[in-house]
Order: structure tokens, then C-alpha cells, then sequence
């Protein structure tokens, strides 16, 4: 049995001593994954000069591509040139450089290769633990080593020399579009190849995958050769497409997979099991769910100028998210229109920074005339590269994107522009984003929480809508925010906030008959003293506050109590944006 030790620094040649005996068996690293989180290093955290090619590496990333399926050589015969002996091997990339070509032992195999990124906004809430490297840098006798072991070793795919400077791997990069879906990301993305069961994953999946590192750049000088005399009539790849299926491993390096799940969540804080498996941690969590969400309220509160009740929706809309779609229905989803928002001293910019703490992963998009105009909202398929183009919506599920609307100055939108406001309205009605395919579109569901900052009424639909209320007026707002803002010192408050925030997520929910009964015979009585003002949608909008209420209090069902409490906010909220329209004509 192979120790951790193999594993880990010698994954390939117990792949390769598996073959014969229980071909493509990794179920001792499936059933390992969870005992060796802190022994992998992570593509995510260690920089790529620091960790050994051909080594097991971890990668928490996004599906921003998938490319078409790939032959290689399953099973093929090396051949020692000394003896000429033969003999049969099969391994994941290909370990010998003497390999016989014309042999009838060659077995052509298929593979999937995804394009993947970092997680688009990941805030770097918790530092890793998972591997910290003992030095700086090699010294120039373990690069030497290093080069002449790639020279005797390809790897079947087109790659670079791993070796080369993190200096010279930023200049390189700079002429090389890595297609993350975010401007200013960071960090590596990376080919995956997926070797088995490559349909149970789709485009924009949150993936955490275990597998062999390849930066060997045994096939880079063929590609270059390939792309200088390639002739159209006998190739079906463009020059174009084989610069971007096939960049520096340098800079964007293979992953050869051999476990891979897809995660519900990026918080480091919750466990990634089952809500079964991770029974005991959400039993004491619930426990602790009250007195939690009472803190948070009163930081809200503090942060929004003392207005208690949108310190309240705040923190429903940052613990929704889509649990189910009905037809073309998304339900859960609670986009929250905050107006009211002052427009000095970077308020919304600073609120924004505050959420960006407790939540995973985030975006801030000001919503200026020039970035309508100018930015690219929607994935858009580059039929030349053969890759889809990244955009600002192709964002991981229970992403916070933060709509700035207090940015957007007079002026004329562009044809850009309208197609980008129309795209994030259909994102916040809909929970889903029109892919631009050029002859048409393909529509993706998401799962992203949205709250639009504005000064009026959101230009926006929204699930809900409340104007801001400060009961304090503080003459130097940045001065006001950073005395009450949590700073990294303040972790174990903070992580509390963050745990908090992600297991109401996740927690189940339900309805027992006899409240479902009691919720209708209230709706009709409320039909009845004021028929005019109660609709369809407010009665789902009750229902998903009543959820919301119910989880952030640790409440897996609804209770008679919190539904009383949701009917109570809500009319809060109702008279207040009605008393809002009647002082300044705007809609409630």
C-alpha cells in the first residue's frame, strides 16, 4: 500500500505500479483526501516556483472554460536502448521519453482538459495552513538538477521550464491574457486534464482538485514548430487557438487530476461535508446562532448609521441564496436595493469594504457611465481562439456583488452600456447570465447575491427595496467607519460573523403543514382588510423574509413566532418607503 509519503512526492510511479493490478483505483487517495489537507500544497497559496514538478498539488479554482476532448496514449511500450527490452506502462502524463511508437500494445486513450481560474473575488479571509515552503529559493545546483531531470522526462502535453524566476514569469505574463474573469485577479490559472467521469462537471463549477503538477517543457519547442509551418489544409487548429489551448507551463501549468469534487461553498471556516457528516459542528453552531446574529445586527446597525431595520434586511440579503428553481423561477434569491446612501466621503465604497470582510468571495462594481460603457459584463465565445472570453458575471455561486449605482453620473449609454444594464437586470430577475455565442445566446443559471447601493430608487429590479435612514450624522464619515470597522486583529469576532454567515446558507428549511395552513388563512385575512396593497409577490416576498428570519436565528422550520416577526418588519419596511414617496413623489 502506498504511504503518504509516495503519494504526495511520488504520485506518478505509484500510478504507474498500479497498472496491471487496479487500473485507475484511487480510492485510498479518495478515501485519504480529508486526512491530508494540511500535508498537499496548494496551487492557491504556495507560488509555483516553490513546488515540486510532478508532485500532488491541491487547486481550489473555477470551470472558466472547458476545451474539446484530447487523445493521448493510455497505454504504450517503452523501450530500454541499451537492452532493447520492452515492456508496457500506462500513467496519467507520459513518464518515459523511449517510447515505441509503432507498437500494437499502444492503446489511444481520451481526456478532458478545463481551463481553470481562482475563485473571481476571493477575499483571503483565514491564512492558509496548508503548506509554507523552508526557503526562499533554490539554490543554482538544485536548478541544475532540476533542469537536467526535465530534460530526460516529457510529460505528453506542450510546457516550459518550471524553473524560471517569478520576475521573468511577470514579464511573460504580461503579454498573456490568463482570461480571469475579474480585472486585477491574481494567482495561477491552470489546464486541468480529467481523465475520468469529465461530465459530471459543468462551466463555472467550484472544483477542489487533487493531482499530478506538469511544468515540463519537453513539448513547447513542437508547438512552437507546429504554430511556425502550420498549414490550414492539414490542421484544424488555428495558430491562435494553439497559443491559448497551449500557454507556458510556466505561467499557466498542467494539473493532471486524479480526484476531483466540486465544493457548495469556499468558506475555509465550514466543513465542505454533508450537513449528516457534519452533524456535531452545526449542532453547536445552532446553538450559538441567537446570540450571534444579535452581535452582527447591532455591527450592522453601528455601520448603517444607526438604522435598525435595514441593518436587519442587510443581513437577510447576505445569508440568501437560490436553493431551488421552479421552471424558470429562482427561488430563495433576496436582491436588496439599499438607496438613500450618502454620496460623501466614499460611504458605499467603505460599506462595500466592511461586507468584503465576512463574505468569501466579492465584487464591487461601480456603476459609472464609463465602465457601462467599456467593461465586459457577459462571456463572450471567441470563435478563432476557440475559448470563451471571460466577463464580469462569470462569478462562482453565493458570490456578493456589490452594484455602486451612486457612481453613475448624467450621460448616454452606449449600445455596450445598454446591453450590460440589461444583462445585470436579468442576473438579479432571473439568476442567470446570456453567454454571447455571437450567432446566439446560451443562457447559464447563477447563484449570486446582489445588493444595489443607490441614492433614489435603483434604475435596477430588486426583491426588495429599503431607503436608508441614518439616525446619526457623523461629520467625518471615514473617521466614523473606521472606529467601528473590524480589523484583522479582530479575527475570532470576525470569524464568528463569517461562520455565522455561511451556515445559515446552508442549513435545510421547511414547513410544517399546520403553519403552511396558518400562513394562508393570515394571507387571506390581510386580502381582506386591504385587498389593494396585497399581492402575489408580496405574500413570496413574506415567505422568503420568514425563511431568512427563521435560518439566521438557527431555526430549521417556521415558526409561529417568526412569521409574526417577518410580517412585522415588513410592514416597518412597507410604511416607511410609503412615507419615502409621499415626502419626495419616488415610487415605495
Amino acid at each position: 500500500m502506498p504511504s503518504t509519503h509516495d503519494w504526495i512526492n511520488e504520485p506518478l510511479a505509484v500510478v504507474e505500479g498500479m497498472f496491471g493490478k487496479t487500473p485507475r483505483n484511487f480510492l485510498f487517495l479518495t478515501a485519504s483526501v480529508s486526512a491530508w489537507k494540511l500535508l498537499v500544497p496548494s496551487l492557491n497559496d504556495v507560488p509555483l516556483h516553490y513546488l515540486k514538478p510532478n508532485s500532488l498539488v491541491k487547486f481550489r479554482c473555477l470551470i472558466q472554460d472547458m476545451f474539446d476532448p484530447e487523445f493521448y496514449m493510455g497505454v504504450y511500450e517503452t523501450v530500454d536502448p541499451s537492452t532493447k527490452a520492452k515492456v508496457c506502462a500506462s500513467s496519467l502524463p507520459l513518464l518515459q521519453i523511449f517510447v515505441d511508437l509503432n507498437s500494437k500494445s499502444t492503446v489511444t486513450a481520451e481526456r478532458q482538459t478545463f481551463y481553470c481560474v481562482p475563485i473571481p473575488g476571493e477575499n483571503q479571509a483565514v491564512p492558509s495552513t496548508s503548506y509554507v515552503p523552508s526557503r526562499q529559493k533554490r539554490s543554482y545546483e538544485e536548478d541544475e538538477e532540476m533542469e537536467s531531470a526535465t530534460e530526460q522526462h516529457g510529460n505528453g502535453d506542450c510546457k516550459r521550464q518550471e524553473t524560471e524566476a517569478p520576475s521573468s514569469q511577470a514579464a511573460s505574463a504580461s503579454h498573456l491574457d490568463l482570461n480571469f474573469p475579474l480585472p486585477g485577479e491574481k494567482g495561477p490559472s491552470c489546464l486541468v486534464k480529467v481523465y475520468e467521469d469529465w461530465d459530471s462537471f459543468k462551466l463555472n463549477d467550484t472544483l477542489e482538485v487533487y493531482g499530478v503538477l506538469s511544468v515540463s517543457p519537453a513539448l513547447s519547442a513542437l508547438a512552437e514548430e507546429k504554430d511556425a509551418f502550420l498549414d490550414p489544409t492539414e490542421s484544424m487548429e488555428t495558430a491562435e487557438e494553439l497559443r491559448v489551448h497551449c500557454p507556458p507551463a510556466s505561467l499557466v501549468p498542467r494539473l493532471h487530476m486524479l480526484y476531483g469534487k466540486r465544493v457548495a461553498h469556499n468558506n475555509p471556516l465550514l466543513p465542505h461535508a454533508s450537513l449528516e457528516e457534519s452533524s456535531a459542528f452545526f449542532s453547536s453552531t445552532l446553538g450559538e446562532m441567537a446570540a450571534v446574529r444579535a452581535e452582527l445586527l447591532s455591527y450592522f446597525t453601528h455601520v448603517l448609521l444607526g438604522d435598525a431595520l435595514a441593518a436587519e434586511y442587510l443581513l437577510l440579503h447576505l445569508i440568501s441564496t437560490v436553493y431551488s428553481r421552479r421552471d424558470v423561477l429562482p427561488l430563495g434569491k433576496f436582491t436588496l436595493n439599499l438607496s438613500g446612501c450618502p454620496t460623501v466621503s466614499s460611504y458605499t465604497e467603505l460599506l462595500y469594504q466592511i461586507i468584503q470582510q465576512l463574505v468569501p468571495s466579492s465584487f464591487y462594481l461601480a456603476m459609472s457611465l464609463q465602465n457601462m460603457n467599456q467593461m465586459r459584463l457577459v462571456p463572450k465565445k471567441d470563435y478563432v481562439a476557440n475559448r470563451l472570453v471571460s466577463g464580469a458575471l462569470q462569478l462562482a455561486r453565493n458570490t456578493s456583488l456589490f452594484l455602486d449605482e451612486t457612481q453613475l453620473e448624467q450621460g448616454q449609454l452606449d449600445a455596450t452600456g445598454v446591453r450590460n444594464v440589461t444583462a445585470l437586470g436579468n442576473l438579479i430577475s432571473w439568476q442567470k447570465v446570456d453567454y454571447d455565442f455571437n450567432y446566439h445566446q446560451m443562457e447559464f443559471p447563477c447563484n449570486i447575491n446582489v445588493l444595489v447601493a443607490s441614492e433614489g430608487r435603483s434604475l435596477l429590479p430588486s426583491d426588495c427595496h429599503i431607503h436608508l435612514q441614518p439616525q446619526v450624522a457623523p461629520p467625518r464619515m471615514e473617521e466614523y467607519l473606521s472606529s467601528i470597522h473590524l480589523h484583522p486583529q479582530a479575527s475570532s469576532q470576525l470569524n464568528k460573523f463569517r461562520v455565522f454567515l455561511g451556515a445559515a446558507r446552508l442549513l435545510d428549511y421547511s414547513i410544517s403543514e399546520e403553519v403552511t395552513k396558518a400562513v394562508e388563512d393570515d394571507f387571506v385575512d390581510m386580502r381582506k382588510d386591504d385587498p389593494q396593497s396585497i399581492s402575489a409577490d408580496d405574500l413570496h416576498r413574506l415567505l422568503v423574509v420568514a425563511r431568512l428570519l427563521s435560518l439566521s436565528l438557527g431555526q430549521t422550520s417556521l415558526s409561529r413566532d417568526s412569521w409574526l416577526r417577518a410580517k412585522h418588519i415588513e410592514t416597518l419596511r412597507r410604511s416607511r418607503m410609503e412615507q419615502h414617496k409621499s415626502v419626495n413623489g419616488n415610487e415605495p
